[in-house]
């Protein structure tokens, strides 16, 4: 079985241009997450797909690998497929290009699962949410998932409405994705869906059309913290140089 793991790196962003290449600590952001990456036990290979050479000549610099792709695919999900798409790999592994502390402990355990269930076409992440601000926040995704760990619905809502507090919980979405390379490219083709378009949660096209995702509760440490923002890069070159 061969799981590759591709990294989608844009350059254009309205709150932090060039953000992949933001130097954190001598190093672009972009070697961060690619270092901590290459830590997964269960990844065969990795490659950044990414809409600009400036790019694709930083990660060959360092060593790293790197692919063209269109700029004007609307998401990552696309863009990921496009590289895929030429690589005979079984599994594909979404991640995140703009989390520099990505522990890969993580990424392991969100393969896990599709290594055992063959029938299992999807599976990402979640945590445990500690703070009430989280659980009322638009901007932290919350899922819920079955008694066999499968996703139930995923929102920017409250969820799960704690009229009985005895067995609240509420979980975070982590946005890492992994795919059975077949599903992927059926996947990039579905029309988007009322829930999907509503919430503006890709995720949610998967269970729309009624196909089994899993969501695994991360048993690693996770400080979830991705750069949109300079206040968000500054905080982040704060914890590689405090942690060096």
């Amino acid at each position: 079985m061969f799981v590759l793991g591709i990294i989608p790196a844009r350059y254009g962003s309205s709150r932090l241009e060039g953000k992949p290449l933001k130097d954190i600590c001598g190093k672009p952001m972009i070697q961060h997450v690619y270092e901590r990456v290459l830590q997964s036990t269960l990844l065969d290979e990795i490659i950044v797909a990414t809409d600009d050479e400036r790019i694709v000549a930083a990660v060959k610099q360092f060593g790293g690998k790197a692919q063209m792709t269109s700029i004007d695919h609307k998401n990552g999900t696309d863009r990921i497929a496009e590289v895929a798409k030429d690589i005979p790999a079984d599994i594909v592994v979404n991640i995140q290009g703009d989390e520099p502390l990505i522990d890969p402990r993580m990424i392991d355990e969100a393969i896990q699962p599709m290594t055992t269930d063959m029938e299992l076409k999807a599976c990402t992440l979640c945590r445990p949410i500690l703070s009430e601000d989280d659980v009322t926040s638009p901007h932290v995704v919350k899922t819920l998932f079955d008694l066999q760990g499968n996703a139930l619905i995923f929102s920017r809502a409250p969820i799960p409405y704690p009229r009985n507090r005895e067995l609240y919980q509420a979980y975070e979405h982590i946005g890492v994705y992994v795919y059975r390379k077949d599903f992927l490219m059926q996947y990039i083709k579905m029309p988007q869906t009322p829930l999907e378009i509503t919430e503006s949660l890709e995720q949610l096209r998967i269970i729309e059309n009624g196909i089994r995702m899993r969501v695994v509760v991360v048993t690693v440490p996770y400080e979830g913290l991705s750069v949109d923002t300079q206040e968000d890069l500054d905080r982040v070159r704060a914890i590689i140089k405090e942690r060096s």
